[in-house]
């Protein structure tokens, strides 16, 4: 689950003055951040007209509506730092961006309306099952705290935060594996194409230092707020995408 953890400053309402503060720093706070990013990385070989963006913004999707849910009071997530080794933040409750049933139908949303939009049949049906691949990750990453409906009380994760090692072990070798895939399906237009991806890359790890080895965030309004930081990332992908071709058969 992203959140304001992901971003490398640290961000807070500061009462007795009545001032926002941002202050430089990492804050701590994980999800799958990097392997979310690096299947929709891969994806690319198998949607090559679908911009990395779009790739990008389907495969953190659920992430992309939590946080609205969150400030909405619809949902709920709580900072309780050493909830696990590496991720400071209890999932109360969020059926309705993060249930198996939900991702689907967001899927099927998502991909829908780019069909409609496209006219790209292999696009729309890689963008729908990049939706449905987030609530698979996190159910590796999470702790049992991912329900299957809106309605039940199952909860499924397989709690790799509780590993730090294996954490960022499997985090970096998806991240890895996504890159090359990503660079085998595409080529350069220009610098930009090179250069602007060595950055984006290099700001997705840093990023997720600050995730695993900064402070908890302040509060769960932070977190969410934080969370709408990750349309730079999907900016950031589109923006490089368009310097890169695809590599077609």
């Amino acid at each position: 689950m992203a959140g304001l953890a992901q971003w490398p400053w640290r961000f807070w309402y500061e009462r007795e003055l009545g001032v926002y503060k941002v202050v430089p720093g990492f804050t701590g706070g994980a999800s799958m951040i990097l392997g979310h990013y690096a299947v929709a990385m891969g994806a690319k070989k198998f949607a090559p007209r679908t911009s990395l963006g779009t790739l990008i913004a389907a495969a953190i999707l659920l992430d992309l509506i939590w946080p609205a849910l969150v400030l909405l009071g619809i949902e709920i997530v709580s900072v309780t730092p050493g909830a696990t080794a590496a991720n400071p933040l209890t999932f109360v409750s969020y059926p309705w961006s993060h249930s198996l049933l939900m991702s689907i139908v967001w899927g099927l949303v998502f991909a829908g309306g780019y069909f409609v939009a496209r006219r790209y049949e292999a696009g729309a049906i890689v963008l729908g099952l990049l939706v449905v691949s987030h609530w698979v990750l996190d159910g590796v990453v999470h702790v049992p705290d991912l329900p299957l409906t809106p309605w039940d009380n199952v909860r499924i994760g397989l709690g790799l935060w509780n590993s730090l090692a294996l954490t960022l072990a499997v985090e970096l070798g998806l991240l890895g594996m996504g890159v090359w895939m990503y660079l085998r399906a595409t080529s350069r237009r220009g610098g930009i194409g090179s250069w602007g991806f060595a950055a984006m890359i290099g700001l997705m790890l840093l990023v997720f230092a600050g995730a695993i080895f900064g402070p908890p965030p302040p509060n769960a309004s932070a977190v969410a707020w934080g969370g709408m930081g990750q349309w730079i990332a999907v900016a950031l992908a589109a923006w490089v995408d368009k310097h890169r071709r695809a590599n077609l058969p």
